[in-house]
């Protein structure tokens, strides 16, 4: 007799639902199809549709394997976005990178989080940590606006720094998120506590993450392309060693209390400065993004799969956090941010809109149900959920059009015209 297994009916509908959003959009555009919210749909119509699947699993009951999922996408793509960048700019090309982290990320989760105390009735706790949660963008779904692979060049200042902004506010949100639990956990804010979070949580491991990021891809630089001269682990071919790279640059950084978030995309940067013009680059590079699109496919369905259980906990607040952020917070903290730098009124419109939120968001939210207990956990669920869905419909579906058209460079392509960084 013939039987079936759930976990067979699982990996068969998880594939095929895959495999549609990424064919199904061909028939409609010409483009690179814009797969993130068909994803989404593919796992919420699979789990609820198809008889015999496993339950799905509630982020709220299970956190734990949502954050190692997350927090490996996570690794792999900010690894990744390192090694797309070619060529280190002029400082004036990397102020706008540093004013969307300095002054329009905080003044983001401020702002968040005054929205979730006010139309929500969050905690003070609870409202910072989804403000935090909410405010960086994404290096993995956001390959749409990015530079292009190694030694493809399509380095126009907006695409610059909307990729250089993905890699670092990851791991520049983490102080905030760290603030949020300790204030979760401590039931309040104290002086003392303010102190520690500067100390330790601000200072001591951003400086960590960077140098150990640095010295890591100056390392993987060294046992690539000398050690030893003439038989190199470059001539290989092997991009698995893209995998390993990101794995010691993580996990090492982790062990000194540094973040690694910040390691692994310095460490992908750093690498990417040693032997500038060798083709194994690029082969690094898209075995790392070959990894990092399969597990944000199965993240994304597993997103699609967990909205069923995250309903009854879902309003209208939900929908008015998700919206004004995607559509007021970010693009006005984003363009009064960007006030004074060299960007063209609309260059620095895209740069303020296109800000997306995805699986970062999804690895915070469950690391810290992972470490403390939260009030309001599922309705911070809830409102991530609805703001990664409608974040890959708005932005999905118009960011690689519009770029294109402000920068005058095809999506993931070669520049058809390039600026000058002057």
């Amino acid at each position: 007799m013939f039987g079936f297994e759930s976990y067979h009916i699982l990996l068969a509908a998880v594939g095929v639902s895959i495999i549609l959003a990424f064919w199904l959009p061909r028939f409609i555009s010409g483009r690179e199809p814009a797969t993130s919210a068909l994803l989404i749909l593919a796992g919420l119509l699979g789990f609820s549709l198809i008889p015999g699947m496993p339950a799905a699993l509630n982020p709220t009951l299970t956190p734990r394997p949502w954050e190692i999922a997350s927090e490996l996408c996570v690794i792999v793509g900010l690894f990744g976005t390192g090694l797309r960048i070619d060529r280190i700019a002029e400082r004036k090309q990397w102020m706008p990178t540093l004013r969307l982290l300095v002054i329009a990320m905080p003044l983001c989760i401020a702002l968040v989080a005054v929205v979730g105390w006010t139309i929500a009735g969050m905690t003070f706790a609870g409202g910072l940590l989804l403000g935090a949660i909410l405010a960086p963008t994404d290096p993995v779904l956001a390959a749409d606006v990015q530079v292009g692979p190694p030694h493809e060049g399509g380095e126009h200042p907006v695409r610059y720094t909307l990729t250089t902004e993905a890699g670092l506010n990851d791991g520049l949100a983490f102080p905030f998120v760290h603030l949020g639990i300790a204030i979760a956990a401590a039931g309040g804010l104290s002086l003392g506590l303010a102190g520690e979070w500067l100390a330790r949580d601000l200072i001591y491991r951003v400086v960590v993450g960077g140098a150990a990021g640095a010295a890591v891809g100056w390392l993987l630089g060294k046992v690539l392309f000398d050690w030893p001269r003439e038989n190199a682990l470059s001539k290989t071919g092997s991009g698995v060693v893209a995998l390993a790279g990101v794995l010691l640059a993580y996990g090492a950084t982790e062990l000194v209390e540094g973040y690694g978030f910040i390691a692994a995309f310095v460490s992908g940067y750093a690498l990417r400065r040693s032997e500038t013009e060798h083709g194994f680059h690029r082969r690094l590079h898209d075995f790392s993004e070959s990894l990092e699109h399969a597990l944000t496919a199965i993240i994304l369905v597993g997103i699609g799969a967990a909205l069923p259980a995250l309903w009854p906990y879902f309003d209208g607040s939900h929908v008015a956090i998700g919206l004004t952020l995607i559509f007021v917070i970010r693009p006005v903290v984003a363009w009064l941010s960007l006030a004074g730098t060299r960007f063209e009124r609309r260059e620095r419109l895209a740069v303020s809109f296109y800000g997306v939120r995805g699986i970062g968001s999804v690895y915070y939210l469950a690391y810290a149900g992972h470490h403390v207990e939260l009030v309001n956990e599922q309705q911070l669920w809830a409102t991530v959920a609805f703001t990664i869905c409608a974040s890959t419909i708005v932005h999905g579906l118009t960011a690689g059009l519009v770029v294109e058209r402000v920068t005058g460079e095809p999506q993931g392509g070669e520049a058809l015209a390039k600026r000058p960084s002057s």
